[in-house]
């Protein structure tokens, strides 16, 4: 897939293409959904397959106490759209000047002069332009008068609602990394470096892996079933994963992500690596000594080995970097 970061200014983006335009945090099913549908139509018309991005996230411009903790970074986000056999991506910087462009100029001005847009599918609760007042059925009017087509994508639902990204990262948020999965089409993901840690976990006999992530948003504090990918092994290891503030060892610390990888015990300090969540095993809580804060991780490893003996690594709905 071809980038275009400044598709506004020097670079020469695709014209006369089938395109969809949206914010697309995390990439979920409902995205993937109007992304490949504005491939097949890019296919049946012959022109190119685009999805245009914002950066950074309008909400985070212009009412940053209100913008929500992201699902994906850019490059994630611009990696999950690449997979639905999109040709082009847009991102569009996001600034002051542009939300303050009426949705009229908008569609005038980029849509029309700029990339000449033969089809436009959106989301029918996106909105653009200043105050919000660009939706389809302001595309659909100008589709007419300036000869391109608009409709709204087609709705997605899943476990009894709509899939949105609000939602999705509720659920993240939440610790329901199973319900996030579902509503994503693949396993929950972070990516991030290890650094060197205090070692603790090898002083109780289950060495850890402390990971800096690159993401906003991290599932909620708890005990989880994962696998990790290192980037320089090019292969995946299965683990327990701890997020909290390891309250039995330490008072006031702050948020750690501590993954434990079984039958595993190389040095990866300052490695690149991606952690998928696949199950929440339990939340963090205090207990009375090492000993039995020891007793439950090996509960926890167990129950992660049973999963793994009956999941194959390989069966997985992962994105691997």
């Amino acid at each position: 897939m071809e980038i275009f970061l400044d598709p506004l200014g020097n670079d020469d983006p695709p014209r006369c293409a089938v395109i969809s335009i949206g914010n697309f945090d995390g990439v979920h099913i409902g995205h993937q959904a109007v992304l490949r549908h504005v491939v097949d139509r890019a296919r049946d018309l012959g022109v190119a397959a685009v999805a245009m991005t914002f950066d950074p996230h309008p909400v985070k411009l212009l009412r940053p106490s209100e913008s929500p903790r992201l699902l994906t970074t850019l490059d994630q986000r611009l990696d999950l759209i690449a997979l639905t056999g999109i040709d082009s991506a847009l991102v569009i910087p996001f600034t002051h000047r542009l939300a303050r462009m009426p949705a009229r100029n908008f569609v005038r001005s980029i849509l029309v002069e700029r990339l000449a847009v033969r089809e436009i599918y959106i989301g029918a609760n996106f909105r653009f332009g200043a105050d919000r007042t660009g939706d389809v059925d302001l595309l659909r009017t100008m589709g007419t008068e300036n000869g391109f087509r608009a409709e709204a994508a087609p709705i997605v639902t899943a476990r009894g609602g709509v899939v949105s990204s609000s939602r999705v990262r509720e659920a993240v948020a939440t610790g329901r990394v199973g319900e996030a999965r579902e509503l994503l089409g693949r396993a929950v993901f972070i990516d991030g470096s290890v650094l060197e840690g205090k070692k603790l976990g090898r002083t109780l006999g289950f060495p850890t892996i402390n990971v800096e992530v690159e993401n906003e948003l991290a599932p909620a504090h708890g005990v989880y079933i994962t696998v990790v990918h290192i980037a320089s092994f090019g292969k995946l290891f299965p683990a327990v994963t701890n997020i909290g503030v390891r309250p039995t060892v330490y008072q006031d610390s702050l948020t750690t992500i501590e993954s434990h990888l079984l039958d595993f015990t190389a040095d990866v300090y300052r490695e690149h690596v991606r952690l998928f969540f696949l199950e929440k095993l339990r939340e963090e809580r205090t207990f009375p000594s090492t000993v039995e804060l020891m007793a439950q991780i090996r509960s926890d490893i167990e129950k992660a080995r049973a999963f793994f003996s009956n999941t194959r690594i390989e069966e997985l709905p992962l994105v691997l970097p």
